[in-house]
Parts: C-alpha cells; sequence; structure tokens
C-alpha cells in the first residue's frame, strides 16, 4: 500500500517476544496446579499460544511487560470476548509455570499451569 509521501507502508506483525523463542514446539502438556485439576494437551505451532490459553485463537491485543530469557510477562485485550493479564515462568525451552487471570465469557478466571515438552505433535 502507498502512502501520501510514496512510501510503502509494512503491514501490522504481532511484536516478536524474545523470551519466548528458547520454547520448543512440539506437544505440550499442561498440568493444572489446582487439587484434582485437569491435564490437557496442545499442539504447540508458536509458543505465543501459552499467553492466551483462556482466549486461543483470538486476535487480541497484547502490551508485553515483561520480556526477558526467564519471565514473560503479558496483558492482553480481546474486546468484548474478554482479557487477561499472563505471566510465564521460563525454567528451560521445556518446561514453564504459567499464571494467568482475566476475564473469559463474562466470567472472571485465576489459574496456574505447569507445561511440559513431552514429544512431537500427534
Amino acid at each position: 500500500m502507498m502512502t501520501a509521501g510514496g512510501a510503502v507502508a509494512a503491514p501490522l506483525q504481532a511484536p516478536v517476544i524474545g523470551g519466548l523463542s528458547t520454547l520448543e514446539t512440539g506437544d505440550w502438556e499442561l498440568r493444572s496446579r489446582e487439587p484434582g485439576g485437569k491435564i490437557r494437551h496442545i499442539c504447540l505451532a508458536d509458543a505465543r499460544q501459552l499467553l492466551q490459553l483462556r482466549h486461543p485463537g483470538r486476535n487480541c491485543s497484547r502490551f508485553v511487560v515483561t520480556d526477558t530469557a526467564a519471565q514473560v510477562v503479558v496483558t492482553y485485550d480481546c474486546a468484548a470476548a474478554g482479557s487477561g493479564r499472563t505471566a510465564l515462568r521460563i525454567e528451560t525451552p521445556r518446561l514453564v509455570q504459567i499464571q494467568s487471570q482475566g476475564i473469559a465469557d463474562s466470567a472472571p478466571f485465576d489459574f496456574a499451569m505447569e507445561g511440559r515438552r513431552i514429544g512431537a505433535c500427534r
């Protein structure tokens, strides 16, 4: 697309979150820290999937609060679908601790999970 000055405008892209770049893709097991909590699996193609576990697949705006090799914290807004704040503590490229809270489906959520890569996606 050309702008008034003749320059070409670049399309908007999702911000690069460097702390997530060390995480390996593949089949991840997400284990709730709640007593009797559930275990869920996710085929992780992009580590940013871990940032919006209660709003998967939604195109939400994000603000990166912290971005280091050991920790990523983001807040995000999905308009009428809700919003959240997620903190990832990166222990290894195959192990993360996830804390997330916010609003989804007009109700509050607050959870802690451990994410562990267990192999290739099936």
